[in-house]
């Protein structure tokens, strides 16, 4: 597994491979993190070091999602910046089924260090594992391909670039194209309707 041979980029999963990937996670700890990295497009490691009370109240899920600045991964210029997203209908039903039962501090608490979470390798490992059961390890798909996916499909909803910036906290629209799939279909469409 790991990134295919598309210009060193991870691969671009469809909802129907994402939804197989799901049923072969094994924990609800390892669905409640692959719930959070489909519909929020936030990397592993950040996703990783979530406490509880980034995501939920006492009521249930909150309303918007917070990853800190301290928790994500700098920009080239070395600053880092916090970053929410709204809980869309699905992530939000994601979270209520998945809730942690108990009072913990840490969303994923690792389970060989007391008081710290999870590492971003142990999420890939999970990933890996449920890819490898899915019969989709030849594919190049690694962490990343969740993020890319996410934009993607934000990009192919008709989402302004713009505003997907906005979404997913990057700073420079050329960096952000990257990470958009290119879609033959869309193009040759796009292109005869301006012209029809």
């Amino acid at each position: 597994m790991g990134k295919n041979n598309r210009n060193g980029q991870a691969e671009i999963l469809t909802d129907s491979e994402l939804d197989r990937i799901f049923r072969n996670l094994k924990s609800r700890d390892h669905k409640l993190f692959f719930i959070i990295a489909r519909f929020t497009g936030e990397r592993l490691g950040a996703i990783a070091r979530l406490k509880v009370s980034d995501v939920y109240s006492n009521d249930g899920p909150l309303a918007e999602i917070t990853f800190p600045a301290n928790i994500r991964k700098a920009s080239p210029d070395g600053t880092r910046s916090t970053r929410q997203i709204f809980t869309v209908p699905r992530l939000a039903d994601g979270l209520s089924a998945y809730k942690p039962k108990d009072d913990r501090e840490w969303l994923f608490p690792s389970d060989r260090k007391e008081g710290f979470p999870i590492t971003w390798s142990a999420a890939d490992k999970w990933l890996r594992a449920a890819v490898e059961r899915t019969g989709l390890e030849n594919r190049g798909i690694s962490g990343h391909s969740l993020r890319r996916s996410f934009i993607t499909k934000l990009y192919e909803s008709g989402m302004d670039i713009h505003c997907i910036q906005e979404v997913t906290g990057h700073k420079s629209l050329s960096v952000l194209q990257k990470y958009i799939g290119k879609n033959p279909a869309r193009v040759k469409g796009g292109l005869f309707a301006a012209f029809a």
